[in-house]
């Protein structure tokens, strides 16, 4: 049952598309989202007519303001750039991407292919795991945040068991 409920998620993920996304196809891959609000961080994977990531900007992330009407809208500088950004290294020969989160998450999170669709993979209590959520919960506000800790959410790669792990980073 449990394998069946994975496969099932599985393939939520990989048929979801969103309206935001600059490139001819895009995937779901993860979501932060945070104790201040119901808005949330989304992150997609974006393919070319290739059925590849797109070398330029394999991967974008972009809020959806769940507080308000659902509307999409850009990270601004601020937050591109310190806390919800990443850098993107992407490795053409394997069509992979290695991501450098921002935000201290305390691991790297890698894109790669799985069967027919994309999907980010980190270890979550030493398992490879595709990753589908972060939580944050910090105090304060603007500059003087401080994140109190970190949860992680996933599905075992291997076994299709739920995945989770808490830390303070």
């Amino acid at each position: 049952m449990q394998k069946l409920i994975a496969f099932l998620i599985f393939s939520l993920f990989c048929t979801s598309t969103l309206l935001y996304a600059d490139a001819p196809g895009s995937q779901a891959l993860f979501k932060i989202e945070r104790n201040t609000n119901a808005n949330i961080i989304q992150y997609d994977a974006q393919i070319g007519t290739d059925g590849k990531l797109l070398k330029k900007k394999p991967v974008v992330a972009y809020w959806i303001r769940l507080a308000d009407k659902g509307q999409v809208q850009k990270l601004s500088w601020v937050q591109n750039t310190f806390a919800y950004g990443f850098d993107a290294k992407y490795d053409r020969g394997s069509d992979t991407v290695k991501l450098d989160m921002k935000a201290d998450i305390g691991r790297p999170i890698s894109v790669k292919r799985e069967g027919d669709c994309y999907r980010a993979m980190a270890l979550i209590n030493g398992a490879d795991t595709y990753l589908e959520k972060i939580f944050i919960h910090a105090t304060g506000k603007g500059m003087s945040t401080t994140v109190d800790y970190i949860e992680l959410y996933g599905t075992d790669a291997k076994t299709g068991d739920q995945q989770y792990e808490k830390f303070v980073p």
